[in-house]
């Protein structure tokens, strides 16, 4: 069974659905100490990084996730989840993440731009996977996925999954040990999509 992890910050339903149309079961859990029940927990969000790290925080959510983490079971960031699992954002000031993963998430620089480009960057987009994983399994080296976000992450590369170009290279995926993360929704992204998520029911 999969958890997916309700803290009031959208796009949960298209979720849920995803995961059902693959074949897996999911439930919502907004209980701190329900997260033990579950093989495999999903971060989804979207919105503001530390209005979403305060209601993880407010309800404990935060520390029942690293204990999860620390079971060794599979737990996958999409959007700003993933963005939640660094050490923190500069969104709208400094905000402490979740520290799973050691990095930040930073906004676009336009600065680097040698075009313009707008930002948020909403659409689909191509990520080049730097590395073959179980959760990537069954993918080419190049496959395209949806974005919405101005935000990214910044991490060493032995973390990095994925990258993708707008304006300059960034990273959109991760993986460490049993931590995924992907900045475009899976859950939006159609049969690519649909994949990293019936590879990451099996894990």
């Amino acid at each position: 069974m999969i958890g997916i992890i309700d803290y009031k910050a959208g796009n949960i339903k298209s979720v849920i659905n995803a995961f059902n149309y693959v074949g897996y079961d999911c439930e919502l859990v907004s209980r701190p100490e329900a997260l033990k029940n579950y093989d495999r927990i999903v971060l989804p969000g979207v919105g503001a990084f530390g209005e979403a790290m305060a209601r993880l925080r407010a309800e404990n959510m935060d520390d029942a996730i690293k204990e999860f983490v620390c079971s060794g079971r599979a737990f996958l960031g999409v959007c700003l989840g993933m963005q939640l699992l660094f050490d923190r954002s500069f969104e709208f000031g400094s905000n402490e993440g979740l520290g799973l993963i050691k990095g930040e998430a930073v906004k676009f620089d336009t600065n680097k731009f040698d075009q313009a480009l707008k930002i948020p960057h909403i659409g689909w987009n191509a990520l080049e996977f730097t590395r073959q994983m179980p959760i990537n399994a069954g993918l080419k080296s190049i496959e395209y996925l949806y974005f919405v976000h101005s935000y990214h992450a910044v991490c060493d590369d032995k973390f990095v999954l994925a990258k993708t170009g707008y304006g300059y290279d960034f990273v959109s995926a991760v993986a460490h040990e049993n931590i995924y993360g992907f900045q475009p929704h899976p859950e939006k992204s159609h049969d690519v999509g649909l994949k990293i998520l019936e590879n990451f029911g099996r894990l």
